[in-house]
């Protein structure tokens, strides 16, 4: 039995103290400490009288991690597959597991461009899996610019008839796919007839004409992930019962990701009861 752990924060660490120390083989995905490292000192968390700095606590939980013989990996996963088993999509590598923990912080999905929010469901998605059908043989944009908004392009452009990467100013920071278009202006606005999106206007003054826009914006949240595989979602957090389990069998969510009070105190708990409520599903496998 194996488990994988979508991002090393406060939540995934707890969470993988609990695994591992059951003797379940466990991973942990990380990309760094995120939002964490932003706090330069953390006076309201158990055990440190003189306060903490965030990418200390950080770089201490890792360490925790590794000596209980928990595998840290810095790669960011960038989709969750149904296979033999649920499997992370790495760029480099596919990774199978019998329980999966999302533990990614909360979402930052979305660059300010005015027109996006208002039309989320009407014309604008955050998930190609969910809803890249429903584009298929029309022009879609990915508004993106790193190795997540270049795979869901790639997922998207088998079913769009036109595609195009518009990186809202950025460079784009891996290889565009083949047969894409790409778009590094900065966007103005998105705007559309009643219900539905069909322009995008950068600040030079041109237009792009779409029928669809999927958001990638920076690396994939926990959200992301999760709306991929079916499990429930409110907003940007994954809904959860009171053992942090899914509606998916063998996937917890634990932390920011799934909203409430963002402190490390509460993603340490929500890490500790959905690494205990993962060693019990575990256990009732076998």
């Amino acid at each position: 039995m194996n488990a994988v752990i979508i991002g090393g924060g406060p939540a995934g660490v707890s969470a993988a103290l609990y695994l591992v120390r059951a003797g379940i083989d466990t991973t942990i995905f990380t990309m760094g400490p995120g939002a964490l490292a932003k706090a330069h000192k953390i006076e309201n968390y158990y055990g440190f009288p003189e306060g903490i700095g965030g990418q200390e606590l950080y770089e201490a939980g890792i360490a925790q991690a590794k000596s209980l013989g928990v595998k840290i990996v810095g790669e960011e996963i960038l989709g969750i597959a149904f296979e033999e088993k649920l499997t992370a999509l790495s760029k480099t590598g596919r990774y199978p597991a019998d329980a999966f923990v999302f533990a990614t912080g909360a979402s930052r999905l979305a660059p300010p461009i005015e027109g996006l929010k208002e039309f989320e469901g009407k014309g604008v998605s955050y998930c190609a899996t969910c809803d890249g059908y429903f584009y298929r043989g029309r022009k879609i944009a990915v508004i993106g610019y790193t190795e997540y908004a270049m795979s869901e392009l790639t997922e998207l452009m088998h079913l769009a008839a036109e595609s195009v990467l518009l990186t809202n100013g950025q460079l784009p920071e891996a290889e565009v796919p083949a047969g894409a278009f790409l778009n590094t202006k900065k966007i103005a606005r998105i705007s559309g007839e009643g219900r539905n999106i069909d322009t995008v206007t950068f600040e030079d003054g041109t237009e792009e004409k779409v029928d669809g826009i999927f958001v990638a914006w920076g690396s994939a949240g926990s959200a992301a992930l999760a709306k991929k595989i079916g499990a429930v979602t409110d907003g940007n957090n994954i809904v959860t019962d009171e053992e942090m389990a899914t509606n998916v069998p063998g996937v917890f969510a634990a932390g920011d990701c799934c909203g409430g009070l963002l402190q490390v105190a509460k993603a340490v708990r929500d890490g500790a009861v959905a690494g205990t409520s993962a060693v019990k599903y575990l256990r009732s496998l076998s």
